[in-house]
């Protein structure tokens, strides 16, 4: 008895943390191609889920999102200040938001959005805001901690993604066959 009330908080932190918007993946190799998804974990205080906008943080290049039956999907473009070469060709404009709506997602199920990007060259954490957009109200999950990557005690945290090192050796190895890189 004594075992199952201590375990008993544990499991509920662990619900609790897992409601929150959060990516399927927790790390990624810095300056990757990278596919992840954002798992939504449950509406609005009970209110079913209309809309999902990832907004992708600085760096992010070649954002594409994953089709979704029912759903549609807006791509917001912005004018970049330094155009960069990708496949031979110059690219003037970048995704910075991805917004899916449809559904609705109801309240007692969850679901994945997914995006293939290439991540940012720099190790370290970065941070992707999510909107989520229901029947009734919504869910801003921004909250980005003052220092480090913790968001214990933050109501409505953004989705972290730790960008790891490439070490020499890895860089060097080759592709297997069928792995696409760019």
């Amino acid at each position: 008895m004594w075992a199952i009330l201590c375990i008993g908080p544990l499991l509920i932190g662990a619900t609790q943390v897992e409601a929150h918007v959060v990516l399927d993946k927790k790390s990624a190799p810095a300056g990757s191609y990278f596919w992840g998804a954002f798992r939504v974990g449950h509406g609005c205080e009970g209110s079913a889920t209309v809309a999902i906008t990832v907004n992708l943080p600085e760096g992010v290049r070649g954002a594409k999102p994953m089709p979704k039956a029912g759903w549609t999907i807006e791509r917001k473009l912005e004018k970049l200040a330094k155009p960069y070469d990708s496949h031979g060709k110059p690219v003037t404009e970048e995704v910075t938001a991805i917004t899916w709506r449809g559904g609705p997602l109801p309240d007692d199920f969850f679901d994945e959005f997914a995006i293939q990007m290439q991540l940012p060259a720099a190790p370290g954490p970065i941070w992707f805001k999510v909107l989520q957009r229901c029947e009734k109200g919504e869910n801003n999950w921004a909250t980005i901690p003052e220092s480090g990557t913790s968001t214990r005690g933050i109501k409505t945290p953004a989705a972290l993604l730790e960008l790891t090192p490439v070490s020499a050796p890895a860089a060097q190895q080759k592709s297997p066959p069928d792995e696409h890189k760019h």
